[in-house]
């Protein structure tokens, strides 16, 4: 059964072929201004696996991340709405905004990167694997 998704305004549609093959959420400062929240949730698909239906995103080319990395955030021009990221080294996987899926139900999170960054409030969940700083 084919996973879907959308931006907010309905402009950009996806589907994926199959379930998120990882879930997390990334607490470093960059996912933090993108989502205009805590931290970012985020659903690893097979960049093979995942189509548009209706819609093209526009890119924008993240460079000045504390990894070093460039990582391309993918949104929707009318409304904003992250859609997902890509990163070079792992060019078979796309990063997933998880708030965009048309059921959210089945997300849990399997692990928390860039915790050395979450902002003071967040509590963690115990038992969930946590990495202060991913390089």
């Amino acid at each position: 059964m084919a996973v879907t998704g959308q931006c907010l305004c309905g402009e950009i549609k996806y589907e994926i072929g199959s379930a998120p093959a990882m879930t997390g959420i990334c607490h470093c400062k960059n996912c933090q201004r993108q989502a205009g929240s805590a931290f970012s949730t985020l659903a690893g698909v097979p960049s093979s696996d995942f189509s548009f239906t209706s819609g093209e995103p526009r890119l924008y080319e993240d460079n000045d991340t504390d990894s070093g990395n460039k990582v391309e955030r993918y949104f929707c021009a009318n409304c904003g709405s992250p859609i997902y990221s890509a990163i070079l080294s792992q060019p078979e996987t796309l990063f997933l905004k998880t708030g965009t899926l048309d059921d959210t139900s089945e997300f849990k999170p399997q692990f928390h990167v860039w915790c050395d960054s979450k902002q003071n409030w967040v509590t963690l969940e115990e038992g969930v694997p946590q990495m202060g700083k991913q390089t």
